[in-house]
């Protein structure tokens, strides 16, 4: 069974708590043959993952010394493999308004959503090399497309879309990839944290659109099952109807748009 493991294309994902994205992708790659490195702050949450197969590790991703730690476990079982897909999916919203957002939790969620990506990147980057890999990150429509009172949250994504796009062309030369997932609205954990104005915030005239606006990514959202369908067939095999020449096409697909209004922009 080992020396079957050993054979199959791999694949590591950040921020696989059950009812997230990360869950759902880790649960779409296994389905479709790939050797999952699920991974979680505490990877004792990840027992639904266990229990189907599915390779579960700690990683906390803003903590360097766990970043290290998390390489050194997945360099050893992967041998002398390289890791074919880095998938960058925790993320940390914060939705406040941009006069009143707190500096500590600016940092926190720059933290999360772009330094902690980078230096992953970095740590990772020798078994990318190896397997001629693909880093794929899970940006939002939010980066291109900001929301109202959203303004930490989306410069956070719109950096990682531009740290991204340069990523792609110095990673190029090397044979690694770099695919960025455009998300609009999908299920997930990533509005779970209630948030509520200021005692003596201006925006208390407004206070009901406020509340609306803290959990409008999860109105009309898609299911995280379906999007994890979605994309890790586009990953894997190529955007539709284009599918029939992907073994023959240049390189990976940089852009991948997905999750209610992820298109909107094109309109």
């Amino acid at each position: 069974m080992a020396g079957i493991a050993e054979k199959r294309v791999s694949v590591l994902i950040t921020g696989c708590s059950p009812g997230g994205i990360g869950n759902s992708l880790a649960r779409e790659f296994h389905r479709n043959g790939l050797r999952v490195f699920a991974t979680a702050r505490d990877a004792d949450t990840l027992q639904d993952l266990t229990s189907i197969g599915i390779e579960t590790l700690s990683l906390v991703v803003d903590d360097q010394e766990s970043v290290r730690r998390c390489f050194s476990e997945v360099n050893a079982r992967l041998g002398d493999k390289g890791l074919d897909y880095l998938v960058n999916n925790a993320g940390r919203n914060y939705t406040v308004p941009a006069m009143e957002a707190d500096l500590s939790e600016i940092r926190a969620t720059f933290e999360t959503n772009l330094f902690s990506i980078i230096y992953i990147c970095q740590v990772f980057l020798p078994l990318l090399i190896r397997a001629k890999g693909t880093i794929v990150q899970v940006g939002s429509i939010a980066g291109i497309i900001p929301y109202v009172f959203g303004s930490v949250y989306n410069a956070s994504k719109a950096a990682l879309h531009s740290f991204s796009d340069s990523l792609r062309v110095e990673l190029a030369p090397f044979g690694v990839n770099v695919t960025t997932i455009i998300t609009g609205g999908v299920q997930s954990r990533i509005a779970r944290i209630k948030r509520t104005l200021a005692p003596n915030s201006m925006y208390l005239p407004i206070e009901e659109e406020y509340d609306r606006r803290v959990l409008h990514s999860q109105d009309g959202a898609m299911s995280n099952s379906a999007y994890a369908r979605s994309v890790v067939t586009q990953i894997l095999y190529g955007p539709a109807p284009w599918r029939w020449i992907w073994p023959w096409a240049q390189g990976r697909q940089s852009w991948i748009w997905e999750g209610n209004k992820s298109w909107v922009v094109w309109f």
